[in-house]
């Protein structure tokens, strides 16, 4: 049996292989983190029957990555998705969108009792990030991060995933940029001062609406 694969404060996992796989990224994570036999398969090329989709188990643990990112960019973007369920299809050259990111976590990238939907607040004051901020830290439970969209003041432009809070920090955040989990504090969401993979503002978040 495979050994659960963790990500706490400080560690570092693999990272996004192209310029708009921060999404995919941010799923292959969610899915190692729920799989741990997929997350074998990626870190070590063993366990054939972990991998999901036409993808090799020769190489280095950063090409399997690459290659299951690209197996989560066709179901995310594509007008079937996860699940074969409808959706809108999206450009890859413009990243993951929402709707492609809530069917996959809600296909194997997280706990199958989740359930998933997309909230946007760019336009929100203050306290209304006050209020995103703590529901973002209520929703997100081991087995149910969320996607975190984040951009500049006219578009968002990155995804991270978020994770329960350890080693003292407000929330985990695992940045697929860097490949790093840094911390998410309070005050930087509603300020609008994230810094997160050189982006700053809050966009929207694909996180876990099922009762607690």
């Amino acid at each position: 049996m495979a050994a659960p694969f963790r990500l706490g404060a400080g560690d570092h996992a693999p990272a996004q292989q192209t310029n708009t796989t921060c999404g995919s990224a941010s799923l292959t994570i969610a899915r190692m983190l729920v799989n741990p036999a997929f997350a074998e398969w990626i870190r070590h090329g063993s366990r054939k029957d972990a991998r999901d989709g036409d993808v090799p188990d020769a190489g280095t643990e950063a090409q399997r990555f690459a290659a299951y990112e690209q197996v989560v960019a066709s179901r995310t973007n594509a007008i079937l998705g996860a699940g074969r369920r409808l959706q809108l299809p999206w450009p890859r050259a413009l990243g993951t969108p929402p709707w492609g990111a809530r069917h996959e976590l809600e296909y194997g990238a997280a706990d199958p009792e989740a359930d998933y939907d997309v909230a946007w607040f760019r336009h929100r004051g203050r306290r209304g990030l006050e209020r995103t901020y703590a529901a973002l830290r209520a929703r997100v439970r081991d087995g149910r991060p969320a996607l975190l969209y984040v951009g500049n003041a006219w578009l968002p432009r990155h995804v991270v995933l978020v994770m329960p809070p350890t080693g003292g920090q407000e929330l985990d955040v695992y940045e697929p940029s860097s490949g790093r989990v840094i911390d998410l504090p309070r005050q930087a969401f509603v300020e609008r001062r994230l810094a997160v993979g050189g982006w700053d503002v809050p966009w929207a978040v694909v996180w876990d609406d099922s009762p607690s």
